[in-house]
């Protein structure tokens, strides 16, 4: 008994750390940025960027939670308190000062509330940082992205969506590339973003990024990447027959890494003739 009893707290403990292991997969895979199926919330911040949005949106959450219950409340109250049984004899009030007051007072406090974070993480994204340790250029296409790192070797490369008939086990329907971008954890990267036909939008949620990319017209944004694993974006601008087919895939990686794929790139990108015209010298100046 003894015997068959230890047996089973060993089969229970070893399905419980199989349970444990299992779910630390699960979170793990939670922190790529990629949107899950039913998902109602943002995805996991990996920028300083997004993490702004998230404090600010948490924000906003309690400030009209407070609201909702309020005027459900008041609600409650003036439907028990002033129905024709309760209250028969209405009241003949023309105005009341002092609550007149506070319906305006309150109001405009609140959305100086709202106003001071949002101005503020509004300038913060928008800002040019001091300094940038490299520069990512983006040019949009119907319906690819072409990147170059004129930093690194100023090598070019196209980044192709991925078929679905092609897609390896693991690999996100829809959101998978040939190529994708690959930057360093920790570095400030400018990223300068236009495109050669229509416009389009290079977004990537998890990291805070969105900037449409005009033609004629370089953008300028910023990121910096606070933890390795790859980022899923789509195009977030109607372009096109096959808009819904315009991934981007970012690989965050640690500085080694990236030295070592940037030296592989030089050598499997060089020149090949895709130059990105409209991120050439002479196009209008960043905004």
């Amino acid at each position: 008994m003894r015997d068959v009893l230890h047996r089973w707290l060993s089969l229970t403990s070893a399905a419980g750390l199989g349970i444990f292991a299992f779910a630390q997969n699960a979170f793990a895979e939670d922190v790529l940025g990629e949107a899950k199926p039913w998902q109602i919330n943002f995805q996991n911040a990996f920028s300083p960027v997004m993490e702004r949005v998230h404090e600010f949106h948490n924000l906003l959450l309690v400030i009209i939670t407070a609201i909702v219950l309020l005027v459900l409340a008041i609600l409650g109250y003036v439907i028990f308190r002033f129905n024709a049984r309760s209250n028969p004899v209405p009241s003949q009030t023309a105005h009341n000062t002092l609550l007149e007051f506070v319906w305006t007072v309150v109001p405009v406090i609140i959305l100086a509330v709202i106003a001071v974070p949002s101005i503020t993480n509004l300038y913060y994204s928008a800002q040019t940082p001091p300094k940038y340790d490299l520069t990512l250029k983006v040019t949009a296409h119907q319906w690819y992205w072409t990147y170059n790192y004129p930093d690194n070797g100023d090598f070019t490369f196209d980044s192709i969506p991925v078929a679905e008939d092609d897609l390896k086990p693991g690999q996100p329907r829809l959101l998978t590339v040939d190529n994708p971008v690959v930057l360093p954890v920790g570095a400030t990267i400018q990223v300068l973003i236009a495109s050669d036909d229509v416009i389009h939008d290079w977004a990537v949620p998890s990291l805070g990024l969105k900037k449409d990319a005009l033609p004629g017209r370089i953008n300028e944004t910023w990121v910096r990447i606070e933890k390795e694993g790859t980022f899923y974006g789509m195009c977030s601008e109607l372009c096109g027959v096959n808009h819904y087919f315009m991934p981007i895939q970012v690989r965050g990686v640690s500085k080694p890494e990236f030295d070592a794929w940037v030296e592989q790139a030089k050598q499997t990108f060089a020149v090949n003739g895709h130059a990105d015209v409209n991120l050439a010298s002479g196009m209008a100046e960043p905004r």
